[in-house]
């Protein structure tokens, strides 16, 4: 059976600030998607990690599907109500339109979304993070799909064996879809090379080099490149499928041991590691530190089985443990050197402002030449 599944995602109020949605307002979704299931999509799925809601629709109707996009849309509407009523902190934040067009994607929320021939036993894991951006996700894809330290399978399945194709895309190029394919395990080096830079270069999608079925797909939405200013850091969203002729669950997490450090935290502006947190959690250090929730599900029919929450295992404490030491080491810098990003990466205009008006103050002056020493 061919069904497309939807996961969308967004940021529109949160409780105490940046920490936590409101039931309510993943009430309110619920209410809306209870009246779509059998109708519109064939089922949902309504979670959140930090201040942000995902919601995740099963359907028939295909990638980039207006009604279902515009589901997606009314439901982070009905959330913001919510939120304003409330009053809660960032309400409709992510939602940069004043009103839908037709397709969800550059409209704020993030998504990944993918149309499968649904297997016997269809197995996939969803990824949530917040108060990062879609390139954090990169190394994780490049270990669980490349390295055999964390994909063993790419040694011992022989389904494994023809490796993965990569599709890149340079998020900067704004006016076009700017993307080139590149084959493991021959182009690694390449695939490195391009995604080493989480800014610019976003693993989009990940294929089966065996049966070229879509292995993973992850959002590539930047909200400073839609809006042209801070309007929230990306918080992506990420589905990857599990089993056969993909990594097993257990090589898919993997690589989300490593805390890797990305671009995010406080402010959207500083580094810090992405730690793994249980599902419907918040946050609580300097809006941080960044965080990935990810829970595996099965799919039969189109309909979905209960969602396990993968890092709520006492193993993921040390690695909880791990991050929390990495985030303090890194913010004990503050704003000196790699703590804080670059320039251009600051998703506040504060540093540009103060470099603009002291430009003038800069007064040039005359190199001192050097003296010889007369014997």
């Amino acid at each position: 059976m061919k069904i497309t599944i939807t996961a969308i995602k967004a940021d529109t109020g949160s409780l105490g600030g940046h920490v936590v949605p409101d039931p309510k307002m993943k009430e309110a979704i619920s209410k809306l998607m209870e009246a779509e299931k059998g109708v519109t999509i064939i089922d949902y799925h309504i979670q959140s990690v930090g201040d942000d809601i995902a919601i995740i629709m099963s359907h028939t109707h295909g990638e980039d599907c207006e009604q279902i996009h515009e589901l997606g849309w009314k439901a982070f509407l009905k959330s913001t109500e919510i939120a304003k009523t409330l009053g809660l902190y960032g309400a409709g934040q992510d939602l940069l339109a004043d009103s839908f067009s037709g397709n969800i994607r550059g409209m704020g929320p993030a998504i990944a979304e993918m149309e499968i021939e649904e297997r016997p036993g269809e197995t996939v894991v969803l990824f949530q993070a917040d108060k990062t951006e879609p390139g954090a996700y990169n190394l994780p894809l490049y270990l669980m799909f490349n390295d055999p330290m964390h994909n063993p399978g790419l040694m011992l399945s022989p389904k494994m064996k023809d490796g993965f194709t990569f599709e890149i895309i340079d998020v900067e190029e704004t006016e076009v879809n700017s993307i080139v394919s590149l084959n493991a395990p021959e182009e690694i080096y390449d695939i490195a090379a391009l995604i080493r830079n989480n800014h610019k270069f976003i693993v989009e999608k990940v294929f089966s080099r065996t049966t070229g079925e879509i292995a993973a797909v992850n959002c590539t939405t930047r909200l400073n490149l839609i809006a042209g200013k801070y309007v929230g850091k990306d918080d992506p969203i990420m589905l990857v499928r599990a089993q056969g002729i993909f990594p097993a669950t257990g090589e898919i997490l993997s690589p989300f041991t490593l805390a890797h450090y990305v671009s995010g935290f406080m402010r959207g502006s500083h580094h810090g590691p992405l730690k793994p947190v249980k599902v419907n959690g918040g946050l609580s250090f300097f809006d941080g530190p960044p965080i990935v929730s990810a829970c595996a599900f099965n799919v039969k029919n189109g309909k979905f089985t209960t969602f396990i929450d993968c890092f709520a295992d006492q193993f993921w404490d040390t690695i909880r443990n791990k991050a929390n030491q990495k985030a303090l080491y890194i913010r004990e810098q503050g704003f000196s050197g790699p703590a804080m990003l670059e320039d251009k990466e600051l998703e506040y205009g504060g540093i540009t402002d103060k470099l603009d008006r002291l430009k003038g103050r800069f007064e040039a002056r005359a190199k001192a030449l050097n003296k010889k020493i007369k014997n």
